[in-house]
Formats: C-alpha cells, sequence, structure tokens
C-alpha cells in the first residue's frame, strides 16, 4: 500500500491509531468518581457536582522529568517515567490542599513506536491509581524533525479541587510549628543534569558500594513517591498547617515557599534520613556538602509544617515513619537554617 503524503513526510497516522487502542485499558484502570465520557472525545470531562464539597476551589499544577527522561531512553526503560510526571503534577497540588481529581498528558516523539509509548502511558497510569486521578486525555505528537527517532518528552497535568477552608497557602504557618518529614524514594525528577554528569562515564549496570547491592541505573529511575494518600487524611482532618513538596532547589529553595517572609525553618541535619544515592552523589561528584541541600531532596520528598500538639496525632494517621526535622522560628537572616 502506497504511504499517504503525511506519512512519507514521517508521521504515521496508523501508529498514532494503535497507541490510542494499546492505551485504552490503562486508562481504564484510572477511572474515578466525577469522570465523564470516553478517551478520544475533544475535551476530557469531569463532573465536579458528583463530588461532596461546598465551597470547591480547583487547583491545577502541571510539570514535566526534566532530563531524567534522558536515562529513561539510554537505559531502555519507559515504564515508570510516566509515574514520575504524574508525581510532579500531582505533589505540587496535594501541597495546595488539593484532592487531585483528573490529570492529562503530553508526549512528543520523533518516531511514534507504540509499544515503546504504551510503556509510558502506562507509568502515568499508574500514578494517577497511586494519586485517585483519573486520566482523561492527553496528547501524542509525532514531530520527525523536530526530535530524534529515540527521543521522547512527557509532560502532564493535574486539576484537583478543595474546600476553600481547607487550603494551604503558607498563612496558617506559626512560630513553634513543628517540621515533619515524610521520606523520599530517591532523587525523585530533579537535579539529573547534574546526576547525568557525575555519571557520565558509567554503564548504569554497576553497583557502587555506597547503593547497597542495587544496579546504578535502577537507584536513578527510582520513580518519584507520591504523597497523595499520605497527606490526604491529613488535609482533612486539618492537622497541618503548611506543606512543602521538597523538588527542585532542595530544602533552600522549597521549604521557604510554605510560610511567610517574617518566618524561617530551622533544621536538624543529623536528623534527616539521608539516602545512600546522595553519598554517592556527593562523594562521585566531588560536590560541596552545602550544596547538596540546595539542589536535592536528601531523602525528605514532602514536609509539612505542624502545630506542636498535632504532632502525636498526625503521627498516628501516618502508616510510615516520620521524621522530626526541626522547627519554623522568627527570621533572623536566611530563610532556612541547617544545623
Amino acid at each position: 500500500m502506497t504511504k499517504n503524503a503525511y506519512a512519507q513526510s514521517g508521521v504515521d497516522v496508523e501508529a498514532g491509531y494503535e497507541v490510542v487502542a494499546r492505551i485504552k485499558k490503562h486508562v481504564a484502570r484510572t477511572e474515578r468518581l466525577g469522570v465523564m465520557g470516553a478517551l478520544g472525545g475533544f475535551g476530557g470531562m469531569f463532573d465536579l457536582s458528583r463530588l461532596d464539597v461546598k465551597e470547591p476551589v480547583l487547583i491545577s499544577g502541571t510539570d514535566g522529568v526534566g532530563t531524567k527522561l534522558m536515562l529513561a531512553i539510554k537505559y531502555d526503560k519507559h515504564d515508570t517515567i510516566g509515574q514520575d510526571c504524574v508525581a510532579m503534577c500531582v505533589n505540587d497540588i496535594i501541597a495546595a490542599g488539593a484532592e487531585p481529581l483528573y490529570f492529562l498528558d503530553y508526549i512528543a516523539t520523533g518516531k511514534n513506536e507504540p509499544a515503546k509509548l504504551e510503556q509510558v502511558v502506562a507509568g502515568v497510569a499508574e500514578g494517577c491509581v497511586q494519586a485517585g486521578a483519573g486520566l482523561i486525555g492527553g496528547e501524542t505528537a509525532e514531530m520527525p524533525g523536530m526530535y530524534g527517532e529515540d527521543d521522547y518528552d512527557l509532560a502532564g497535568f493535574a486539576v484537583g479541587v478543595a474546600e476553600k477552608s481547607q487550603i494551604i497557602d503558607g498563612s496558617k504557618v506559626k512560630e513553634g510549628d513543628v517540621l515533619l518529614g515524610l521520606a523520599s524514594s530517591g532523587i525523585h525528577s530533579n537535579g539529573y543534569s547534574l546526576v547525568r554528569r557525575v555519571f557520565a562515564d558509567y554503564t548504569g549496570e554497576e553497583e557502587l558500594p555506597e547503593l547497597e547491592g542495587k544496579k546504578l541505573k535502577d537507584i536513578l529511575l527510582e520513580p518519584t513517591r507520591i504523597y497523595v494518600k499520605a497527606a490526604l487524611p491529613l488535609i482533612k482532618e486539618e492537622l497541618v498547617n503548611g506543606i512543602a513538596h521538597i523538588t527542585g532547589g532542595g530544602f533552600i529553595e522549597n521549604i521557604p515557599r510554605m510560610f511567610g517572609d517574617d518566618l524561617a525553618a530551622e533544621i536538624e541535619e543529623d536528623k534527616v534520613p539521608v539516602l545512600p544515592i546522595f553519598k554517592a552523589l556527593e562523594k562521585y561528584g566531588e560536590l560541596k556538602h552545602d550544596e547538596m541541600f540546595e539542589i536535592f531532596n536528601m531523602g525528605i520528598g514532602l514536609m509539612l509544617a505542624v502545630s506542636p500538639e498535632k504532632v502525636d496525632c498526625v503521627k498516628e494517621v501516618l502508616d510510615e515513619p516520620v521524621y522530626e526535622l526541626g522547627r519554623i522560628v522568627k527570621k533572623a537572616d536566611a530563610s532556612v537554617v541547617i544545623k
């Protein structure tokens, strides 16, 4: 069969149809209350009236996964990078007090390989299941000439809802609040341009002594943890005053985003459960110790500001180790002080 003019230009419409057919079963896993219609319409629909929210405020976030994608491509492992994309979006909106409702993804590639793109979307769907968000739409764009045949880019967009009275905007955080940390799963999705530079001459198959028997590539591609199931009950019970998602810029950039300009966070470094990969990065990259906290999450992916009298209750609700890292104090100089 002769290819039509578009196919001769490098865009395989049939492959596009195949991707849609392949991903339907993954999308079906994400169905939740409020999701309307089927994949393939011009717009994804969500029925807000099905939710028991008196004064709904919609909170949205969009993000990608940065150059972690280049490692997924290098190691030819595409089934978890989608979870990273969802995590980066939903962890941001949960930090504002939102319950994620739905998610849309955008994939751009040089050559549409349906089996590979199915793996990517399967990862997005897994992230959506963990976040309780419906995957209600997306776009797969084949752009020969813009991207190499093996290359692709991935971005996402999440929308959540909060009761107006339960929005977390930094106004409730006060001096004396206790800072509690929840563990990260690894590097998450930030700092990978530096990570790739540090490990540029490695194959990924190495088992470095610091990494406790795991292969380097598995540690580097460990998917970003999704904090929705941990944080949402705390928000609904009004147990937290502030939440910081520790992303690019590490402790130094992200912690101050959850409180006012007159306050500061005092962190005790020895309370931070630093993951082995960060010790390896510091050693093999010959990085300055102080700079690590300006770049990476260091083992804490979500930080909570909690009133002292509510700390025990928060620890009871959370079915995991909770790290008491420090306190909110009056600002003297820096917004984050690591002791």
